[in-house]
């Protein structure tokens, strides 16, 4: 696509699995990118040198993104670095499965904090600080489809992602900024392979009729274009990147 000039996106969550590749995306399509990343600071500058021997421009930025006060330095650091942000790409979240009966106050604790809350927390700063004529894409998840046994916790932060997402589009009427969400399906990253068995993972593979696992880039590629000008009349809205699956 076309080279954008001088725009900046932070993209959270961005030290590997689809954060990185959605980074190196928006790096090769001209966006000055900062690397969030709340604890793995030797991946996200791997991630940074990388870009940089490409050609891109990029920084690496920590922050905890369920800690607001951690969110708002993160935006004053773009912000020093590169003049303010354009693109926010909500991609931080984490994924803990149990049934609803066996779910402890830990883990739904631990998942409202990162995925609702943390993604409360960018979207607050964002509409208060992000330039005029920008995007924001969240992530949600193709589960609010599936809706399989196991997922109830995480189903209903990407559920809220969801609802938060259009309306914030409408709160922001009059900025020229878009706000859309991207739900993958199954996806070949650490966050998703971790834990499964094989048998799990290649049934998981075939349930789509394209029968493979979305990879990385396969996402990239979506918010690539919620994040360029050619989805300038796309608002409110949640893509399902998931190769069909539902």
């Amino acid at each position: 696509m076309a080279q954008i000039p001088n725009k900046v996106a932070l993209v959270t969550g961005a030290a590997g699995g689809i954060g990185a590749a959605v980074s190196e995306r928006l790096a090769r399509d001209g966006f000055m990118v900062v690397v969030n990343y709340a604890g793995s600071a030797a991946a996200a500058d791997a991630l940074v040198r990388r870009i940089e021997s490409a050609g891109g421009h990029a920084i690496a930025a920590q922050a905890d993104i369920s800690d607001a006060a951690q969110v708002a330095r993160m935006f004053a650091s773009a912000e020093a670095a590169f003049g303010g942000v354009d693109v926010l790409v909500n991609n931080a979240g984490i994924m803990k499965l149990a049934t609803i009966a066996d779910s402890d106050d830990a883990l739904f604790a631990r998942q409202i904090a990162v995925n609702l809350t943390g993604t409360f927390n960018t979207l607050r700063e964002a509409a208060k600080r992000l330039r005029n004529d920008g995007r924001i894409i969240n992530f949600s998840s193709s589960v609010t489809g599936l809706l399989q046994p196991t997922y109830g916790v995480y189903a209903a932060t990407k559920a809220a992602v969801e609802a938060m997402t259009s309306i914030l589009a409408k709160e922001l009427r009059g900025r020229n900024i878009t706000v859309n969400a991207i739900a993958p399906g199954p996806t070949a990253t650490k966050l998703f392979l971790d834990g499964k068995p094989q048998e799990v993972i290649d049934r998981l593979a075939k349930m789509a009729p394209l029968e493979r696992l979305g990879q990385p880039e396969d996402i990239a590629a979506a918010v690539a274009f919620l994040a360029g000008p050619d989805s300038a009349w796309i608002n409110g809205q949640t893509l399902r990147a998931n190769g069909g699956i539902i």
